[in-house]
């Protein structure tokens, strides 16, 4: 067959060439050993905790060789799609915090080896796509929903999957092919894989070490009917094409990763380094084993549940940096006043199994941080929360800051300050018993008073 026939047949508006985009997104000009990872959400939902997690590791892992860090959205999937679901993950983000280098923001996209957004680079996927098939290494599919069930109830359990035999259209001629387009047939592009079931692949994970898996042998779709990407084709040229050297996600993906190095191997892709890092899990209450947060079961996996109950940013990010590496607390202990972010942070630290998310703990460094706070700080930080989740209470601590200032300032800014907050949503029930007497006209706390001298008055006044 015409490879190069076929691939104008296919794609004929497509007049761009891989070396055109090779010049277009240069090698990176960073020092050795600087890395270059990328956090790739899909904008389904809300941004999941495993999410941060995932992300905090992309930026620290950057951040810890003077690489560079992404916010690449993958949004090729239109029909799970939310409306809402990009600007989700980006108020997650800056909720708590993380910045990344390039990508996506709220303000645009930032950096040289955009676009970060999948849907505007299609041209980018067709181009290699095309070369793909000029080479003999992708074809066009004809099977409907109707045949691919079909095929599924012939095979069996469990489901094989589109290859060798199975592949009802992988030695189609040109002339077949032609005619079912000219026929108006919509087609998906395979990917035509030289796998085979016998042979074993084999990829050094940073996190786990050395592993084995069978070869992928599946012809993937590479292009579906719309033109538009799979996952696993798009994240491959994105990869290579925005210079990542290091592929950090979910160890969920770990039974991809044939498919996707057979990808990279076809295009000609240099691979990049992997590390699957661990789930996020919790303890069921109900039989008391492990299992991975649930979307439906806990509050606690969505990154919105942490800002309505009002943590601190800065607590979240400290807890989890426990999960990620074990010396952090020591490394804290040693470091009490320095920046999260210039941790030495080390991907070969991270546990491969899975890290299990611990509230009481959670609250335990809240309290430690929020009690080094100013009152100013804490005055405004509580103000902050209220005003978006407390209405009334905002009403309330705002009608005399210097009185609710004077009350956050007990047994604050001294040697042993009191730990008895741990996130925003506590304060209203932590002052209730203020409310009454403190909020009237006619009763004033002096100004400018020492917090030990503001605790006596305050309790004589309560008779506490």
């Amino acid at each position: 067959m015409d490879y190069n026939l076929l691939a104008d047949l296919l794609l004929p508006d497509i007049d761009k060439t891989p070396e055109y985009f090779e010049e277009k997104y240069p090698v990176r000009p960073l020092k050795e050993g600087a890395r270059v990872t990328r956090f790739a959400p899909s904008p389904t939902g809300y941004l999941h905790l495993g999410g941060l997690f995932g992300a905090l590791t992309d930026i620290l892992t950057a951040k810890a060789t003077d690489g560079i860090s992404m916010l690449r959205i993958e949004d090729t999937d239109k029909k799970r799609e939310i409306g809402e679901g990009v600007s989700a993950i980006l108020d997650g983000f800056s909720a708590f915090g993380l910045e990344f280098d390039e990508g996506v923001t709220a303000d645009g996209e930032k950096g040289d080896y955009g676009p970060y957004t999948q849907s505007q680079r299609v041209e980018i996927y067709q181009t290699i796509a095309k070369q793909l098939i000029r080479e003999g290494k992708a074809y066009p599919c004809f099977c409907t929903s109707d045949e691919l069930s079909e095929l599924r109830s012939r095979q069996g359990a469990p489901f094989g999957g589109y290859y060798g035999k199975w592949a009802k259209c992988r030695d189609l001629s040109y002339e077949e092919i032609k005619k079912n387009i000219d026929d108006g047939k919509p087609w998906v592009l395979r990917f035509r894989s030289e796998g085979n079931e016998e042979n074993k692949v084999f990829f050094d994970d940073i996190i786990r070490g050395k592993i084995e898996m069978p070869e992928n042998v599946i012809d993937e779709v590479l292009l579906k009917s719309d033109g538009i990407p799979t996952y696993h084709f798009a994240h491959v040229c994105d990869d290579h094409f925005m210079r990542t050297t290091h592929v950090i996600r979910g160890e969920e993906w770990i039974s991809s990763t044939p498919k996707h190095i057979a990808l990279f191997r076809a295009c000609g892709y240099r691979l990049p380094k992997y590390a699957h890092t661990p789930q996020v899990m919790k303890i069921d209450e109900d039989d008391g084993t492990k299992r991975k947060l649930s979307k439906r079961k806990d509050p606690e996996a969505a990154v919105s549940y942490f800002v309505e109950e009002g943590f601190p940013k800065e607590a979240l990010i400290e807890y989890l940096m426990t999960l990620l590496n074990s010396n952090f607390e020591d490394w804290r202990r040693a470091n009490k006043d320095a920046d999260v972010f210039s941790f030495p942070f080390n991907l070969k630290k991270m546990s491969s199994s899975g890290c299990l998310f611990d509230m009481a703990k959670l609250n335990d460094i809240s309290k430690n941080i929020i009690s080094v706070m100013t009152a100013d700080t804490v005055l405004k930080r509580v103000l902050d929360w209220a005003e978006k989740y407390d209405g009334e209470f905002y009403s309330v601590l705002s009608a005399d800051k210097q009185k609710a200032r004077a009350i956050f300032n007990i047994d604050r800014e001294n040697p042993k300050p009191r730990k008895d907050i741990s996130k925003w949503s506590e304060v209203p029930s932590y002052l209730e018993y203020f409310y009454d007497e403190i909020y009237t006209p006619d009763y004033t706390l002096p100004q400018n008073i020492a917090p030990a001298d503001a605790k006596a008055i305050l309790e004589e006044y309560m008779k506490v």
